[in-house]
């Protein structure tokens, strides 16, 4: 049995994710310790993480969560992305798999080399990402090694990033999440797109609340802000923070959002702009050069 908070590190699914689908799916249907907190038996946590990888697909959770473990992991196969075949992706892979760390990172650095850094996120890590995402939901990774990839790429980034940092000039943009939203790689690697446009780039991590977010804008002169949402977040959460954001930064600063739960909602957010693919960084970045008569 694992605890709420052993299963949300488990999984990437937050608490109160959690909670939300117990009440409106009926959802995990965890039992209870001796004090009345609630324990996750572990067919319920492996049934959990196929759904968190599908929902990291643009799956939408009230469609599949009442579907079996064997479904999910038919999904999973599926409609496995094409990148994963790549035969660079899969030899990435395999060095994960085989635990060959040192190995791995070189073969991202020659990568990196290659590519270059703009190339290199977009015809890599991100074909990477979603395919180490596919092996965990036919349980071909164990979450210890998803975790240790996404370590070691995230290192990579930074290193990377630093390296390749100028002076910059505008926009300038500060990149966060919202409270839960613990997840990094996604704003790593729309940094690292940043930086190769030469934009400034004002990291401050994840989960800042809305009222710092504005507090850090005014003091470091953002003209955008830029905000990842994994597919685990809640639409209405996403949705309710970005309008209270939208209500409290001055219309002058722009906010960028992507990620899959975003890509999800229904309904465009007046004032926000929403990143539906690594490709659009650019576009932004030049949009807002255009209108401001920068070159």
């Amino acid at each position: 049995m694992l605890s709420i908070g052993a299963v949300e590190r488990d999984t990437g699914l937050s608490k109160d994710v959690l909670r939300m689908w117990e009440r409106r799916y009926r959802y995990p249907t965890p039992l209870r310790d001796e004090h009345g907190e609630r324990v996750y038996p572990p067919e319920q946590v492996t049934k959990l993480r196929a759904i968190k990888r599908l929902m990291d697909r643009g799956f939408r959770p009230g469609k599949i969560i009442g579907l079996p473990i064997d479904e999910l992991s038919a999904l999973g196969t599926s409609h496995a992305s094409s990148e994963q075949r790549d035969a660079g992706i899969v030899e990435v892979i395999e060095l994960i798999r085989a635990h060959r760390l040192p190995d791995f990172r070189q073969r991202l650095q020659q990568m990196l080399m290659r590519q270059g850094l703009q190339r290199f996120v977009m015809d890599t890590v991100a074909p990477l990402t979603v395919a180490v995402g596919e092996a965990w939901v036919r349980g071909e990774f164990a979450v210890f090694e998803e975790h240790l990839y996404t370590e070691q790429v995230q290192g990579v980034l930074r290193n990377a990033i630093a390296s390749a940092q100028g002076q910059g000039r505008s926009p300038r943009v500060l990149l966060t999440s919202f409270p839960t939203e613990q997840h990094n790689l996604g704003l790593l690697m729309v940094e690292a797109l940043l930086v190769v446009e030469g934009v400034i780039c004002i990291p401050l991590g994840t989960e800042t609340p809305a009222v710092e977010i504005v507090r850090a804008a005014d003091a470091h002169r953002a003209n955008a802000v830029a905000l990842s949402f994994s597919a685990a977040f809640p639409d209405r959460q996403a949705s309710s923070g970005l309008r209270e954001l939208r209500a409290l930064l001055p219309r002058g600063i722009e906010i960028w959002a992507g990620g899959s739960c975003v890509r999800r909602l229904r309904r465009g957010i007046d004032g926000v702009q929403v990143v539906k693919s690594l490709d659009q960084v650019s576009q932004l970045v030049g949009a807002w050069r255009s209108s401001h008569g920068m070159p």
